[in-house]
């Protein structure tokens, strides 16, 4: 009898979860680039790489942020600006100092960076166009808070024209 995993998890070949991209990571400057196999997971908000990995790159931490883990812990990581190619293109990206023997995530601020999203029928990354829908909107009148007595927002528009 072959048991299910755990809530969440899955079995080998179960063909369910995850899956793995190609993608080449390098400092923001250009030059090297590195070749890794990154885990696509839209749980995850940003790009994590091993250390050693950025480390090997000249990569230099820009900041520390905090983030909340799978388990509800908060914990702080150095982050910084790389540019990770997938698919013929490079674009700049966040990317979390991940701890060294860890496996690489592909987060979903690169994904949309790169305008891709996940096909999780096929296991693949599929090209999609960016989203401006409410580029065209007009904006909202702004009025005062708390509101002017009537008419006295006239009067000082006026007055400040003059």
């Amino acid at each position: 009898m072959k048991r299910l995993p755990f809530p969440g998890g899955r079995s080998e070949g179960s063909g369910m979860g995850h899956f793995r991209v190609p993608v080449q990571v390098g400092n923001r400057s250009g030059g090297r680039f590195v070749s890794i196999r990154a885990l696509v997971d839209t749980g995850a908000t940003y790009t994590w790489i091993p250390r050693d990995i950025l480390q090997g790159l000249s990569v230099i931490p820009d900041d520390d942020w905090p983030f909340e883990l799978a388990d509800g812990r908060e914990v702080q990581y150095p982050v910084a600006w790389i540019t990770i190619r997938m698919r013929e293109r490079a674009q700049p990206t966040i990317a979390v100092f991940g701890e060294v023997g860890t496996e690489p995530i592909l987060g979903v601020v690169t994904l949309e960076e790169c305008r891709l999203a996940v096909d999780p029928v096929n296991h693949r990354l599929i090209s999609v166009p960016g989203l401006l829908k409410g580029a065209l909107t007009p904006w909202p009148v702004l009025t005062p808070w708390p509101p002017l007595p009537s008419g006295e927002g006239e009067r000082t528009l006026r007055a400040r024209a003059s």
